[in-house]
Parts: C-alpha cells; sequence; structure tokens
C-alpha cells in the first residue's frame, strides 16, 4: 500500500479520534489525516463530561490489556507528549464492593485480573474497614481494590496534549459535521459534511462517541450505540479525601474525591435511562431519591453532604454488550469502527488509537490484539458481555 498518497478521515475529535490520528503517525502512516469536529469548543464531548477514571478491574481480558497500556502512557505522559503535558494522574485505586451472594465470583474475577497483569488485592469486610474506617462494611462481602494502574485523570487536559501532538504532526483538524457518506462499491469514498463539502478517503474511522450508531445508520449498518445520559454531582461532605479511593459500592453507585469535595454518580434505573441525544439537563432526582441514601448508608459521614453542583454528559452505549466495537467492517472494509465504548471510552483512547492505527497502516493488530471487539459480533448478535460496568 501507498500511504503517501492515502487520506484517512475521522468522524469525531475528542479523546479517541485524536489518539486514532496521533498514532497513525507513530505507526508511519504518511498520508493525509482529516479529523471532522463539529464541536471544537468539545463543551457537550463526552471527553469533556466525563469523570475520567481508569481501572483494570474488568470482566474481560482485553479491556485489561487495553487499561494497562493506558495507564502506562498516562503514567508516561510527559515522555509521550512533552516535558509540559501534566494530566493530573491521581493512581489511587478502586475499591469494588460486592455483596456477600456475589462475593465468590468477583473473587474469581480478581483472580483472573490478576492473572493478566492487574494489581488488585482482595479483601474481606473486617480487611476493607481497616483499609478504610470510614466504611460500613456490614452487608459487605468482598472488596477489591487496584494498588497500580488505576486512578483517575483529567480527561481534558489529555485531550489538548494529545490533539496538540497530532497537528503538530500533521494532522489537520475540519470544523463541520459530517451528515452522510458517498460509497463505491465496498468502500466508503467519501464523507459528505452539512456546509456542502465532501472529503475523499481511503479510510473511514467512526469515533463519534455517543453519535456512533448514528453514524453506521448513514451507511445501513446497524450499530447498537446510543447515547445515555449520565449525572455528576459535585459535593462536599464532613470526610477528608486523603487517601480516599475510586469506590464502586454494590448499589452501582460511585463516589471519588474532587478537589476540595468529592464527585459522585449512579446510572438511572431502566425505565427512566432513556435515549439521550440534545438531553445534557442534570437529574437532580437521582440525588435525592436513590444516591445520597445509599451514600450516607456506606459512607456515614455523607449523611451531612452539601451539593456544589451537578452536570450531565453521555455515555455511548452499545445496547448489545457494553463493549466497544473496534475494527473493519465486514464488507465496507474500509471503514472502521472505534465506538460504543458504554462509559470507558477515554480510559481506553490510547489502546484504541494504537489499535486502530495499527489496522490501517498494517493491515493487523501487533501489539493487542482487539478482534473480539470487531462488528461481526453486533452482525450475529453474539454478545461478549463486559460484567463489571457502572
Amino acid at each position: 500500500m501507498n500511504q503517501t498518497s492515502e487520506t484517512v478521515v475521522i468522524i469525531g475529535g475528542a479523546v479517541i479520534g485524536s489518539f486514532v490520528a496521533f498514532f497513525l503517525r507513530k505507526e508511519g502512516f504518511s498520508g493525509s489525516i482529516k479529523v471532522v469536529e463539529r464541536d471544537s469548543t468539545y463543551q457537550f464531548s463526552s471527553t469533556a463530561l466525563s469523570a475520567a477514571s481508569i481501572r483494570t478491574q474488568f470482566g474481560c481480558p482485553f479491556n485489561i490489556g487495553m487499561s494497562l497500556f493506558s495507564a502506562q502512557v498516562f503514567k508516561d505522559i510527559k515522555q509521550w507528549f512533552g516535558e509540559d503535558a501534566d494530566i493530573g494522574f491521581e493512581e489511587r485505586g478502586y475499591l469494588i464492593l460486592g455483596s456477600p451472594e456475589h462475593a465468590d465470583s468477583q473473587r474469581n474475577n480478581a483472580l483472573m485480573q490478576i492473572g493478566h497483569g492487574a494489581q488488585v488485592d482482595i479483601l474481606d469486610p473486617a480487611g476493607a474497614r481497616q483499609r478504610f474506617p470510614w466504611l460500613n462494611v456490614e452487608d459487605v462481602g468482598i472488596g477489591t481494590f487496584g494498588t497500580a494502574n488505576e486512578g483517575w485523570f483529567d480527561a481534558w487536559a489529555l485531550l489538548q496534549c494529545v490533539r496538540r501532538e497530532a497537528r503538530r504532526l500533521g494532522v489537520e483538524y475540519v470544523q463541520g459535521e459530517a451528515t452522510g457518506f458517498t460509497t463505491a462499491g465496498d468502500k466508503v469514498s467519501a464523507v459528505k459534511l452539512a456546509a456542502g463539502q465532501t472529503l475523499a478517503c481511503d479510510w473511514c474511522v467512526n469515533a463519534a462517541g455517543a453519535a456512533g450508531g448514528k453514524v453506521a445508520g448513514w451507511l445501513d449498518i446497524q450499530l447498537p450505540v446510543e447515547p445515555r445520559k449520565r449525572t455528576v454531582f459535585h459535593i462536599k461532605a464532613p470526610l477528608a479525601g486523603t487517601g480516599f479511593p475510586m469506590l464502586f459500592d454494590n448499589s452501582g453507585m460511585w463516589i471519588r474525591p474532587e478537589g476540595d469535595g468529592f464527585i459522585c454518580g449512579i446510572a438511572p434505573e431502566p425505565a427512566r435511562d432513556a435515549e439521550a441525544s440534545d438531553d445534557f439537563e442534570p437529574d437532580h432526582y437521582l440525588l435525592e431519591e436513590t444516591l445520597w441514601p445509599l451514600l450516607a448508608h456506606r459512607i456515614p459521614a455523607m449523611e451531612q453532604l452539601r451539593v456544589q453542583r451537578a452536570w450531565a454528559g453521555h455515555y455511548e452505549v452499545n445496547l448489545l454488550d457494553h463493549n466497544g466495537v473496534v475494527g473493519a467492517h465486514p464488507t465496507l472494509g474500509n471503514f472502521i469502527f472505534a465506538t460504543g465504548f458504554s462509559g470507558h471510552g477515554v480510559m481506553h483512547s490510547p489502546a484504541t488509537g494504537r489499535a486502530v492505527a495499527e489496522l490501517i497502516t498494517h493491515g493487523r493488530y501487533r501489539s493487542l490484539d482487539l478482534s473480539p471487539l470487531g462488528y461481526e459480533r453486533i452482525a450475529a448478535r453474539r454478545p461478549i458481555v463486559e460484567s463489571v460496568v457502572y
């Protein structure tokens, strides 16, 4: 393949699309790379509104591998993006609490994670309480705590780092809204923009995040990826954040330190979790009706919390199995998926970018085999369910 004359058009200029562009250059692609982004302010981008955490505690081995690579990038951020690069990576672990009836399965899952390179401590309720004295463990059966490669970071700073470096490497960011495609035989030949222009391409990458299903639909490709709204509450409570991890509770709520307080959230019940294309209004009812009682139960000091603010962003939920969709379409071979990560897209953006770049540049995955995430399972409705999702 003559890379110097080829063009890659990436739909979506947030963190996944930008990492695809960056790693294309790192893998030696010397052709034209154009990243189409409809909102250069990223005001409603899932990246900018993300809680920006990373964990190795997953149920699928490929997700563990993706996290291990991404964590290494985050820890070595200055080596990747220069001495002024800083994403504020707080490597303070995830504490995942399980109920007594799920203790055996969570313990087995943790042993699998350790076998794939994760560093996880398995805690009984007394051990969890000893390490985190503010916990109420009366209905806890197990705790698993990631001692390395887990924590949180500044997603906005990460986006700025990779976007700046991609541009320095000659990647062109095109402000505009993609609206459709031109096809020729078994290939996508161009991307249409709302302003009337078309961008010819030899490869097209769908990194459109929560709009990934809509973009695939322009080619009559069924991709069960939809935006789902998730509300984040910034709170204060009479409890120090020092040594506090990212906590995932068996009730479904999560909380971690942020600034001089904490941020927390919980998914709405399925009946109230509708498709949310243009809805960014925080669901304040969640705190009063659901989240606050759960917080106060698990962490008694949270009984006295005060809300500082709230915001809402979109998860790009893959309704089939909550795993990302990565790789080429089986018949439109130059149409590449990089979407549908169901809440772990930001943490897996470096690994996804590298994988897609390897696929385009070398015709195969070289570093980490992400073929299980291919579209074929979507077409066959053969889910690979990620069990550790919130």
